[in-house]
């Protein structure tokens, strides 16, 4: 262990001494700077001291804890500090964050070149990787704004498969060795679904879209358990140093399910995970009839679908063609009647359906088909959502609320993709885009996440982004579209209890109320009193989960 780290483990091990971390003790924590939500008010409430007892919070209330405490009672003097209930992402994945903490991170790539050779430095680094893994690019940050092609990876001479998702998950850039690995010729048809870009003479290029992307992924050896729970573990204390405290997993492999069931009997899960099952899974029905995980740490009562794309790749599926390609509204990755029959099978086991809509196409089919399925009140308990819920058409956006539908938005993605946005449907069609104050004016029940890794998992990247509708460089100047923008306390609580009302978890997690887990953050900036300019850098010190210290800042 390094001098440093080891000081600091000595450290917190002195300050957080064993009566501290002990369930049957209390804890009182003073003099803090608190702030909560309640399950009755959006209206935040204001406290200076916590009172924890068996990892739940027991009040917040002077009277009450004053009534309830004595001279014996462990105390831990907060120094002013403020503090926050633990931080939800309502829409991360777990595994391929731990994927991109070891292997090729390309998000800051600004060319196809510049990503070449960041994999010619990470194959430099790892001579023994069978298959060369990363993910991040984006074309829309490159000078030629096009796709990059296979040729420009085999110039490597690496004689090995390099694959490489899209930042957004919805395309891959491979070499020709991987290409001659999938068995990918001139010949081989599209799949449903899905594209394998061509040039004119109609050889693939290197590049997958969407269900293309399969005919790769299927042929590579897949993680075994030991990397699996290695980078799930890495996941989880990157969250954790972020303030987050519970996550909701969307889209679980059956591998990814079984190792985080592991974690969790073994009391080794650190996070509280919502996992949605992965609702291409050839053996969900079977998973399905086995039923509910409803543990402290972990839940399994939801199913991931997919109807459209992405945006960047022109695969969501748009109402009308994309502003930049006459001819092209986008891919169905699920239609209108397959996704009838995937909804009936998981709402007649009790199953939440999640599904991933961006255009505004796939957003009306999802929500005709939930119109379908049944009456808005008996959707309600169910709690369905649409995740990304990117660009709706105007004339749907009040259909979330009659009928009962969350939607589950990413604030960072309006400011990432606000250029290729603009692009991609032209002024007159972003109405109804990344529009989470109209959604919620017309009685939408909403929650935040990042999209972690398509986006970094930093929720005050997210806050800042609600808030100000800028980039991390505060651009545009005067925000971009500001009649969609929230304000700190709604970016914070869709964050917090709203996102764990979409987790079916708002009775033990979201706010410090009594009863309720102590999952918590120490930061080091009151959001409330700082300029929004400076939301994103907001740094947390401390994060607490069941009333223990799981990570400080160094």
């Amino acid at each position: 262990m390094p001098r440093r780290i080891a000081i600091v483990h000595f450290a917190l091990c002195l300050l957080f001494s064993a009566p501290l971390f002990s369930h049957a003790s209390d804890l009182l924590i003073h003099n803090v700077n608190g702030y909560t939500f309640t399950q009755g008010s959006d209206a935040i409430a204001r406290f200076d001291q916590l009172l924890i007892r068996n990892g739940k919070v027991v009040s917040t209330d002077p009277a009450v804890i004053n009534a309830q405490v004595n001279d014996q009672t462990p105390r831990l003097n907060g120094r002013g500090k403020t503090l926050l209930p633990g931080l939800i992402d309502a829409h991360g994945h777990l595994e391929a964050l731990g994927s991109l903490i070891e292997t090729v991170d390309l998000r800051a790539s600004q060319s196809a070149q510049a990503a070449a050779s960041a994999v010619a430095a990470f194959s430099d680094k790892n001579p023994d990787a069978q298959v060369i893994l990363g993910r991040g690019w984006n074309q829309e940050n490159w000078p030629d704004q096009r796709f990059p092609e296979a040729s420009v990876l085999d110039g490597l001479n690496l004689d090995k498969p390099i694959v490489l998702l899209r930042v957004d998950g919805h395309a891959l850039w491979v070499n020709s060795v991987a290409l001659t690995l999938a068995g990918i010729t001139a010949k081989t048809p599209d799949p449903n679904g899905g594209q394998i870009v061509r040039d004119p003479s109609g050889k693939a290029t290197g590049i997958l879209v969407d269900t293309a992307m399969e005919l790769v992924k299927e042929k590579l050896p897949g993680a075994d358990n030991q990397v699996l729970d290695r980078q799930l573990s890495l996941a989880y204390q990157h969250l954790l140093s972020l303030g987050v405290t519970g996550v909701h997993d969307a889209g679980v492999e059956p591998q990814t399910e079984r190792m985080l069931r592991q974690h969790a009997k073994a009391g080794t899960l650190p996070i509280r995970v919502y996992a949605m099952l992965k609702g291409s899974d050839p053996g969900l029905a079977a998973r399905l009839k086995k039923g509910k995980v409803r543990g402290d740490f972990l839940r399994v009562q939801s199913v991931k679908i997919y109807a459209d794309g992405a945006l960047g790749s022109r695969g969501a599926t748009l109402i009308n063609d994309y502003a930049d390609e006459t001819g092209n509204k986008g891919l169905a990755i699920t239609g209108p009647k397959a996704l009838k029959r995937q909804f009936q099978m998981v709402q007649k086991h009790g199953f939440q359906i999640a599904v991933h809509a961006i255009g505004d196409q796939a957003n009306r089919d999802v929500l005709d088909t939930f119109a379908t399925l049944a009456s808005p009140r008996a959707l309600a308990k169910h709690r369905h959502r649409v995740e990304h819920a990117q660009v709706i058409a105007p004339e749907d956006l009040s259909r979330f609320a009659s009928l009962n539908i969350i939607a589950s938005m990413q604030p960072t993605h309006a400011t990432s993709d606000r250029v290729m946005a603009i692009k991609r449907l032209g002024d007159n069609r972003l109405d109804g885009a990344y529009a989470w104050s109209s959604l919620l004016a017309s009685g939408a029940r909403m929650a935040f996440g990042s999209d972690f890794p398509v986006e970094p998992a930093n929720p005050f990247y997210g806050i800042h982004a609600a808030a100000t509708r800028q980039d991390r460089d505060n651009q545009p100047v005067d925000g971009w579209r500001m009649q969609d923008a929230v304000d700190v306390a709604t970016a914070l609580r869709l964050f917090t209890r709203d996102a764990a009302y979409a987790a079916h978890w708002e009775k033990d997690t979201g706010t410090l109320e009594p009863g309720k887990w102590a999952d918590f953050i120490v930061i080091d900036t009151n959001p409330f009193t700082t300029l929004p300019d400076y939301l994103w850098q907001i740094e947390v010190e401390q994060t607490w989960v069941a009333g223990k210290p799981v990570w400080q800042q160094p």
